[in-house]
């Protein structure tokens, strides 16, 4: 009950925040990501660590400017979040445009079964708010251990339409039968994964155990793959979602190169806006035998 009420505190001023015009939140996520990265050394170390192994040619400087950059962008997702659970459908559909969604609507009124290969970053919520305002999806849900921000992430993720979210202990069998029903599957599988769910491929030039659930599920489904980006724009200009082609030839009757396809593909959306990816996490922390944790 204690730790319930200690999280209304921040919730009750995020729920403020969302009267404010972007550009004020876009300043006050900033600042929140400078003091991110002034206090959060635990953090700070995961993202240098991350930053030395993916941008190898970038000096120390350079390497600390994207992860100065890399803080506001997450400090802006924290701070932005409150007008995603709060803001008006009206305020939501101005500030987030989506690139594409006529892509989706071919393959649904084609009867295909649909994945939307979103890679984690930090303005994938707004994406899925995008598409959720314009179709009824699916997307597979962690429960998190805060119960009061768990709740708001599970309201937040079914406001707009019919939205179903599968939690993990579902499984695959839930998920597919969603798609099958017409419902694009907001996919996100680019985290580190145990080494007993997934299989090492190459990220940035090292190995990542990386889940292969994509080229499973769509092979499951016969669901078409379509990438899908979401991109946090400068000042007041909000979100771009940006929905690329279906995937041909795909999936392969090789997992292990369909996997390594989505990690390549990755890695390039990744390289077009490298402050936006998600560096915080530990990415390369399930290592091959005999290899030592880089964190």
């Amino acid at each position: 009950m204690l730790r319930r009420a200690s999280s209304l505190v921040p919730v009750a001023g995020l729920w403020l925040l969302h009267f404010l015009p972007l550009p004020a939140l876009v300043s006050l996520g900033k600042a929140l990501g400078l003091v991110l990265y002034t206090f959060g050394r635990r953090r700070r170390k995961i993202v240098s660590v991350n930053l030395a192994w993916c941008f190898p040619e970038l000096d120390a400087a350079a390497q600390r400017r994207l992860a100065r950059a890399h803080f506001k962008a997450l400090g802006r997702s924290i701070i932005e979040r409150s007008l995603l659970w709060w803001s008006s459908p009206q305020r939501l559909s101005r500030l987030i445009s989506v690139e594409g969604d006529e892509k989706i609507r071919a393959l649904r009124e084609a009867g295909r079964p649909i994945i939307l290969l979103a890679p984690h970053f930090v303005g994938l919520d707004a994406g899925g708010v995008g598409i959720a305002m314009r179709f009824d999806s699916v997307s597979i849900y962690a429960e998190q251990t805060n119960p009061v921000f768990n709740d708001l992430l599970f309201r937040g993720r079914k406001r707009f339409g019919d939205q179903l979210l599968v939690s993990r202990q579902e499984g695959v069998r839930a998920t597919v039968k969603a798609m099958k029903a017409g419902r694009p599957l907001y996919y996100l599988p680019d985290l580190n994964a145990k080494r007993r769910d997934s299989i090492f491929v190459p990220f940035f030039g090292h190995l990542a155990a990386t889940i292969t659930g994509l080229s499973r599920l769509s092979r499951a489904a016969g669901a078409a793959v379509v990438p899908c980006i979401t991109r946090m724009l400068p000042g007041g200009q909000g979100y771009r979602v940006e929905v690329g082609d279906a995937w041909t030839d795909f999936p392969s009757e090789d997992v292990d190169a369909d996997t390594r396809r989505m990690n390549a593909w990755i890695e390039s959306a990744v390289r077009t806006m490298p402050e936006q990816y998600y560096w915080v996490h530990r990415r390369f922390k399930t290592r091959p035998e005999g290899e030592e944790r880089p964190y």
